[in-house]
């Protein structure tokens, strides 16, 4: 990584002279509960726990739950063309999500140390490094670049540090022989930071490509038989910025629907106890566990049960959005016809989020009052109909971005020879 500015040399430095107690802080934090599992702490010291099969093997790097998903049916394509998947995530949600995806081995990603990076390269020895969206870690792109490992980054969206930090955005992107962007505007971003125009394209975003998220029909059928005719709404990736509003307008909402029934779905599983607690105040009626039951709210404390809400629920609040989090992937209701509201801030998915409200398959709502209101309005509606409607017409437009990602990789592959770029 050359010509790094001062805070990036600052890093690489420290990266590489303070690597124990880097180490020993994220040791203690494994343990308390804020990483990847404690039992896998050898990943994040660069310590493989699997083999590394022959052949060509692609590495991913997607730090949690969305980035995984955005990059699992591309990982699938990779692997029909004859080459080994390895996803690496920060995240433990994130690496329950890679496990599932057949066939693709996963480890932690390791910490960004020169030991740590050395180890895992040294024994996964990629042909291919992938990073998705924007979790770039200086040392980790500098090993990699140091054994000529061509690199991409794919799926890159808005960001707010390409205008805070432009130079030390420019010289991690430097490194990169290929960036595939969500969005013109996003392409015109990096090239305008001194990345050569011919590395930088602008297939679509992965997110609104992937496949629907998978739902048994059995279990389906099951949810639907315990929730009843009741008119039912549904509150996925909440934080807690976002669960007051959410208990408020449900409220509200219930005083024009009898009967009304919501399905609460906390982002972090691990939260639900205080969400739990926050509804029980209020008097509500709380079931937790597979089955709702006849209670008025399911707080679905476990993952994996998003595909299933996203059939049953015709109306969605997706979280993150009430909150600093920047919102999540409303690609994934849209898909499966659900309509969907959110809060105003949706940096993260901002492109996403404007095409469906504009399509009219979304709505943005200020705040708890406004989300009861747009609740009580909605469900039973010819409205909530013609957003469905209009959901589906969006998302039959979306469907090129996995291809012509898949494209761009088997090209850059074919331009390099197994284990080392032509760089």
């Amino acid at each position: 990584m050359t010509a790094a500015p001062w805070p990036l040399r600052l890093w690489l430095g420290g990266s590489r002279a303070l690597p124990r107690l880097a180490e020993i802080a994220l040791a203690r934090r494994v343990h308390r509960g804020q990483s990847s599992a404690p039992a896998r702490l050898a990943e994040r010291l660069g310590k493989a726990t699997l083999p590394r099969p022959e052949g060509r093997l692609v590495w991913i790097n997607a730090a949690s739950v969305g980035e995984v998903a955005s990059v699992a049916d591309l990982a699938h394509d990779l692997q029909a063309r004859g080459y080994t998947v390895l996803m690496t995530t920060t995240t433990t949600t994130g690496g329950v999500r890679a496990r599932r995806i057949d066939g693709v081995l996963h480890q932690y990603q390791p910490l960004d140390t020169a030991r740590s990076t050395r180890r895992f390269l040294d024994h996964w020895t990629p042909d291919l490094a992938c990073f998705v969206e924007g979790d770039l870690w200086p040392r980790l792109l500098a090993e990699t670049e140091r054994r000529r490992i061509p690199l991409a980054l794919l799926n890159a969206r808005p960001s707010r540090s390409r205008s805070r930090a432009p130079k030390s955005t420019a010289a991690l992107l430097q490194v990169f022989d290929l960036v595939t962007a969500q969005t013109p505007a996003v392409r015109d971003e990096i090239v305008a930071l001194g990345l050569p125009a011919a590395r930088v394209l602008a297939p679509g975003d992965l997110k609104a490509a992937a496949a629907p998220l998978p739902a048994d029909p059995d279990r389906l059928t099951a949810l639907r038989s315990d929730l009843g005719p009741a008119p039912r709404w549904a509150a996925v990736s909440t934080h807690g910025e976002d669960e007051g509003p959410v208990i408020a307008a449900h409220l509200a909402a219930r005083k024009r629907h009898g009967g009304l029934r919501l399905i609460l779905a906390p982002r972090h599983p691990d939260r639900a106890d205080a969400v739990a607690r926050a509804l029980a105040a209020t008097g509500l009626e709380v079931a937790r566990g597979d089955r709702p039951g006849e209670a008025e709210v399911w707080l679905v404390d476990r993952l994996g049960e998003t595909g299933a809400i996203f059939r049953i629920a015709p109306l969605v609040f997706l979280g993150g959005s009430f909150g600093p989090q920047g919102g999540h992937n409303p690609w994934e209701p849209a898909v499966l016809g659900a309509a969907l509201l959110h809060g105003p801030h949706v940096a993260n998915a901002a492109e996403a989020h404007a095409a469906l409200d504009a399509a009219g398959a979304a709505r943005m709502v200020a705040d708890g009052e406004a989300l009861g209101d747009a609740v009580a309005t909605l469900l039973g509606s010819p409205a909530l109909d013609e957003m469905r409607t209009a959901a589906g017409r969006v998302m039959a437009d979306r469907g090129q971005a996995r291809p012509r990602t898949l494209a761009a990789l088997i090209g850059l592959m074919d331009a390099t020879t197994p284990n080392g770029g032509t760089r």
